[in-house]
């Protein structure tokens, strides 16, 4: 792990990068990143979140900014700007239920090779998926979803990379880190090693490459 300022984090993610982002509706987002990819102006984006947030707040600056080529996330109904580019051509979107995002998420990290969900069968979300069928049931095969880089947020970091998160920030972040080439976190405190407890790490250090102060 290393501490980096932000200019130098973002200097590190390429135009046309896959960036998997934490956050539900900007809440446990990583502000500060996000801001200096607006400010660096990187494109061609490929995003991977819960949601595109709202104008304004978290990812929908990336959206206003024009910044981003494809968003694969549970729903857009909040930010009216990505559905104005999704219409018009600007941006592709793949909108996947919220459990099956998280969990496709979820075995990318863990090195799984897919995830079988009754959601979606009989259904638009089945179409060009395999089919198998367990015990009489039938499931759709989701495929695991990585990214180039993971940008998340959390409260505490010890001086080693442990994380911990408050709240509702806790939402995607620690999943999140998990499935990214590069692990980027913005975090609101650094600490002395030993100040986070044992069972409050949620994310442990060898997850984590580098982390950005907010200040």
């Amino acid at each position: 792990m290393k501490a980096v300022s932000v200019e130098d984090a973002v200097a590190m993610i390429p135009d046309g990068a896959s960036l998997m982002i934490g956050g539900f509706m900007a809440v446990g987002s990583p502000e500060r990143v996000i801001d200096e990819i607006v400010r660096q102006g990187k494109r061609d984006l490929t995003v991977i979140a819960n949601d595109t947030a709202m104008p304004g707040k978290g990812i929908g600056k990336l959206v206003s900014a024009g910044l981003i080529a494809k968003t694969i996330a549970s729903h857009i109904g909040l930010n009216p700007e990505t559905q104005k580019q999704m219409i018009d051509g600007r941006m592709q979107v793949d909108l996947v239920p919220q459990g099956t995002l998280i969990e496709r998420i979820r075995a990318g990290g863990c090195g799984l090779g897919g995830v079988l969900t009754p959601t979606g069968v009989g259904t638009v979300v089945e179409e060009g998926k395999q089919r198998i069928e367990v015990n009489g049931k039938t499931y759709l095969l989701e495929m695991p979803l990585r990214a180039d880089f993971a940008l998340i947020h959390a409260f505490l970091a010890d001086y080693s990379g442990n994380l911990s998160y408050a709240l509702t920030g806790r939402n995607f972040n620690p999943v999140i880190a998990l499935a990214g080439a590069t692990t980027i976190v913005s975090v609101e405190h650094i600490v002395p090693v030993g100040l986070i407890g044992p069972d409050q790490v949620v994310t442990p250090a060898p997850l984590v490459d580098y982390l950005v102060m907010n200040r």
